[in-house]
């Protein structure tokens, strides 16, 4: 028998063609998520059909008509694909020679697998769906998912990495404000939420928005992020505020070694986890940042865990074993909480939040703005009593990216 658990991952894909084996993406026995073939029977591994060096692999495809397997897929810094079949690597190098820097999935066929519905991505758009005739070799365009979007508008989202501080390579993007040269730049920082999430390249309506006004941003896959490992994840166990956010950091010291940021215009922005990281930001390293976004992140890791409903039970044991036990880790816990240091906060803080929040409470957004209005710190608070984990009405949208806008232009623009 095979036990799971949420560092021990093996997720059956389908059956073989004689309906007696299984695929499945496994890391049992490796560091990285692999493409098996398994005996369902027995759990024995049969055959390694497909691993990364660097990152885990998830998805297997086949031919339903022909009765083969035809590619993986996986992601570094974007989508990349594994042919084990000659004729559907051909269908995609005869679609990609016509659609030059464009991310391309091929989602439906029909029963002859001749004719395909084509998605296209990038970092300028949302890209586009297209029709491809195998036999004619003929692609024609169906629509344009976001038309409204002037491409020649957008900036361009480059992948980068850095080493940390003891020697973990972090993988990361950067998107620079079109037409300026990468030399002394207003920089926002912005950490994923989640934490167990990873950024992907690909088109970001926030990073353009904040392209656009003129800063650059750093996105980091700091450890514990997903896709790059079990080593890597556990690599963040009980380290928020700790090694986590040193990578986070040495981001930020990289952007000024490279000369790309100006010292004295940084900002970090983020939500949930990311908000959480900009409040350790501002908390443990202030001399880095000259002001943050806090949006609907935690401050207080034990009212945090303390608002865990009943019926998340296995997922507060998780939390416990990755982020740490109220009781037994109290002293980590409030030396990674941000609300027992607020007097080290030196710099401007802008905070949103949703009164409804069920997983990040109002009282963390509460407990920050309050105790640093106290100590006269300059807190912006915008409270909207109709959302909770994030804004998703429009209307609050626009008031939650005017006013930081306003607020970034006002201390590093």
């Amino acid at each position: 028998m095979l036990e799971t658990n949420f560092k021990n991952q093996l997720d059956p894909l389908f059956f073989d063609f004689n309906n007696e084996m299984v695929y499945a993406a496994s890391n049992l026995g490796r560091d990285k998520v692999a493409i098996v073939k398994m005996n369902p029977e027995t759990g024995e591994e049969l055959e390694m059909i497909f691993e990364h060096p660097e990152v885990d692999v998830q998805s297997l495809s086949f031919s339903r008509k022909r009765k083969v397997l035809l590619g993986i897929s996986y992601v570094d810094w974007k989508i990349q694909k594994h042919f084990l079949d000659e004729e559907i690597g051909n269908i995609y190098k005869n679609i990609e020679s016509k659609l030059a820097g464009k991310q391309v999935y091929l989602s439906h066929h029909d029963e002859e697998e001749q004719i395909y519905i084509v998605r296209t991505t990038d970092d300028k758009s949302m890209g586009e769906y297209y029709t491809y005739n195998v036999e004619q070799d003929d692609l024609f365009l169906l629509g344009k998912i976001s038309p409204w979007i002037n491409e020649n508008d957008m900036a361009s989202m480059k992948p980068i990495h850095y080493t940390s501080r003891d020697g973990l390579k972090i993988n990361g993007y950067l998107t620079l404000p079109n037409n300026k040269e990468a030399n002394n730049l207003p920089v926002v920082i912005n950490p994923h939420g989640g934490p167990w999430y990873r950024d992907n390249w690909g088109y970001n309506p926030e990073v353009q928005f904040l392209a656009n006004r003129g800063f650059a941003v750093l996105q980091m896959n700091f450890r514990g992020s997903t896709g790059y490992g079990r080593d890597f994840l556990t690599k963040a166990f009980k380290q928020w505020g700790k090694k986590m956010q040193d990578d986070i950091s040495d981001g930020v010291k990289w952007l000024i070694d490279e000369g790309i940021a100006d010292p004295k215009r940084i900002a970090i922005y983020g939500g949930s986890y990311g908000g959480y990281a900009t409040l350790s930001g501002l908390t443990f390293t202030p001399e880095l940042y000259a002001c943050g976004v806090d949006y609907v992140g935690v401050s207080n890791l034990f009212t945090f865990l303390e608002s865990i409903p009943p019926y998340w039970e296995p997922y507060r044991e998780m939390m416990y074993e990755m982020v740490g036990h109220p009781e037994e880790d109290k002293a980590l816990l409030e030396s990674a909480s941000p609300i027992f240091h607020v007097d080290k906060i030196k710099a401007p803080l802008f905070v949103a939040q949703g009164a409804n929040d069920p997983r990040v409470k109002q009282n963390e957004s509460d407990q920050i703005v309050e105790a640093l209005r106290e100590r006269g710190v300059h807190t912006e608070y915008m409270l909207k009593e109709d959302e909770g984990h994030g804004f998703h009405n429009e209307e609050n949208r626009f008031d939650f990216y005017r006013a930081m806008e306003s607020f970034l232009q006002k201390h590093i623009g």
